[in-house]
């Protein structure tokens, strides 16, 4: 929960198809602003994997290609911005939105946070680092993910959940860079982003169960968010 904060149960994450197919929506979008073709696009190519792991539908995936590469006629504005502050129990928080309305999100994340604390710009990020993620997953057999980082440059890593993926972290601008050397060290490149990991995480055997049942509410709450693209949580595991 460092580095980002994912769904705990699989029935809410089914639950949330919808939401995931618009946040997806939002990448390909983006990404497809620098071209419709993933064949020399990266960053279209990878984020439509993730879309295929999820099994998007090909109308959706190709719809928000054409509209991102501005195929439709429909102008594509999305907003970066970047909220920040606490969970209950002072859980620090990072969270991520693409919206085409500021002033539609900026009351929305108010009202989400009333049961943690908004702070302001570099309240809690200082608190954080900002790298490169990549995750992957072995594409032969024998792949050895400690000496695959070595190799193609990341610096540090994590195991992944019990589907065998792996979390490779680098520095932001390498991000690219060790995207493309890793299939030669035979991983394949699930999804690549840039994110926050938190230098001093919560241990959640420091709360106790009702504790860390409010602070997944809570996050639960703000992931659900139609212009929450990412959130990243200083919660160790």
């Amino acid at each position: 929960m460092g580095a980002q904060w994912k769904a705990k149960h699989k029935d809410l994450a089914a639950n949330a198809r919808g939401r995931i197919f618009g946040k997806l929506s939002k990448d390909i979008m983006l990404a497809a602003r620098s071209g419709a073709d993933p064949a020399s696009n990266a960053r279209l190519r990878l984020v439509m994997e993730q879309a295929r792991k999820v099994s998007m539908p090909k109308e959706t995936l190709e719809r928000a290609i054409k509209k991102g590469a501005g195929l439709t006629g429909e102008a594509v504005n999305f907003e970066h911005v970047i909220y920040e502050g606490f969970a209950p129990h002072r859980v620090a928080v990072m969270v991520e939105c693409l919206t085409d309305n500021v002033n539609r999100t900026a009351p929305e994340m108010r009202v989400l946070f009333r049961k943690g604390q908004l702070g302001t710009a570099g309240s809690v990020a200082w608190d954080f680092d900002h790298l490169g993620m990549i995750e992957a997953e072995p594409a032969v057999a024998g792949a050895d993910p400690d000496m695959a980082a070595i190799e193609a440059g990341a610096q540090d890593l994590e195991p992944g959940d019990e589907d065998g993926t792996t979390l490779f972290l680098t520095d932001p601008a390498d991000l690219d860079l060790v995207s493309r050397a890793l299939p030669a060290q035979g991983f394949k490149v699930l999804s690549a982003k840039l994110g926050y990991k938190a230098k001093n995480p919560v241990d959640p055997a420091s709360l106790s169960p009702e504790q860390l049942e409010e602070v997944e509410a809570f996050l639960a709450a703000i992931d659900n968010n139609d212009d929450v693209q990412q959130v990243f949580v200083g919660l160790a595991g």
